[in-house]
């Protein structure tokens, strides 16, 4: 068996999992030498009891594994395996690292490590707006945004992102054939046009409630850090946000009122020490060494966007210079509706930020 075929076949095998699997191929070396061990050997192995090891040699044959390749291939997805170059650094850097990564969409050349926007599902509309926001700049700034697609925070982020035409990623607690929730079914199809959709569980598995806390060490393992956006006491961010201190991984959060329970968790993160962040630089300053400002500053403008525009404000902002840009750049550039255009530029002109000249011109004032 190839690499590939090994470890997917290890991957595909009940009661295995990626911490047994690694150290079996402690003790073997790789996955392939795992498959021609015996079963005394395979019992040798802390975890690998007499069962497990009938279940390795009975899966030697890698019939399930070519199937499961073929699908994927079918679908146009991509498997990536520990030894594969594709395959993210800093998630090899986690205690328990997936076996198998299903990636639809494009494949980043470098996986760059991000800001994981995480929180509730069920949340206000000032968590959403402010997880939109930040993911619009997070992205703009050429930093990949990442979030799981659940209702709520993370749509929010992932659309942020988007609108910024920068990199997210979503990670998921299904196969990247089986999208959940369903509504979010065309927004999924848009990250897989510049972005990607990752995970570690076969085609076609269904949500299930236990994968979604695995899937959050994903999240937070190919992150620079987790920010926890609006999340209560019980909001799996904070499951995340934990994973994320295991992993070495900062924790941010973002404060809010104090007189509703969609904010409790994120104000105990930050009595436990998490980072404040009351804009995007709380985060960015902290990212330098991965990105540095000139690299960051490239992918913006001279003057950034003031930090309490909504996303289409900020848009349209940066998309203006000090030179003047006729309405229809403005409407060609953003791909926003030219409705949306003419009523956000509105608000910008109220604001004193943007002003209107003969011709339908726009420009930034000061």
């Amino acid at each position: 068996m190839t690499p590939l075929e090994a470890t997917l076949t290890l991957s595909l095998l009940p009661h295995i999992g990626p911490v047994r699997a690694r150290r079996l191929r402690e003790r073997f070396g790789d996955a392939p030498a795992i498959f021609t061990a015996t079963e005394r050997d395979l019992q040798q192995v802390e975890g690998i009891g007499p069962e497990s090891a009938r279940s390795i040699r009975n899966g030697a044959d890698g019939g399930a594994a070519a199937a499961e390749i073929e699908k994927a291939e079918a679908l146009g997805v991509t498997l990536l395996h520990a030894d594969d170059d594709r395959y993210p650094e800093a998630l090899k850097e986690i205690y328990d690292p997936p076996l198998i990564l299903y990636v639809r969409g494009t494949l980043p050349e470098t996986w760059k490590q991000g800001v994981a926007l995480v929180g509730s599902r069920v949340t206000s509309h000032y968590g959403l707006e402010t997880a939109k926001k930040l993911g619009y700049q997070i992205a703009y700034a050429g930093v990949p945004v990442i979030s799981g697609l659940a209702r709520g925070i993370d749509t929010a982020a992932h659309m942020g992102a988007l609108a910024a035409k920068g990199p997210t990623w979503a990670v998921l607690g299904t196969g990247v054939d089986h999208i959940y929730p369903a509504e979010n079914a065309s927004l999924a199809e848009k990250i897989a046009e510049t972005g990607c959709l990752i995970s570690e569980f076969p085609l076609g598995t269904k949500p299930e409630k236990q994968n979604f806390p695995m899937r959050n060490r994903i999240v937070s393992g190919l992150s620079f850090g987790v920010l926890v956006v609006e999340a209560g006491l019980g909001s799996g961010a904070l499951i995340t946000a934990k994973q994320a201190l295991e992993q070495g991984r900062q924790v941010f959060a973002v404060p809010g009122r104090i007189d509703t329970p969609h904010s409790k968790g994120c104000h105990q993160l930050l009595k436990e020490g998490a980072r404040l962040v009351e804009d995007v630089n709380d985060i960015l300053g902290e990212m330098e060494f991965l990105f540095p400002p000139k690299e960051m500053t490239a992918l913006g403008s001279s003057r950034p966007a003031p930090a309490d525009l909504t996303p289409e404000e900020a848009l349209l902002f940066e998309t203006l210079g000090t030179e003047e840009v006729p309405i229809d750049t403005l409407i060609a550039k953003s791909g926003l509706p030219s409705g949306k255009v003419s009523s956000t530029l509105l608000r910008l002109e109220m604001k004193r930020l943007v002003r209107q000249l003969p011709g339908k011109l726009f420009v930034r004032t000061g």
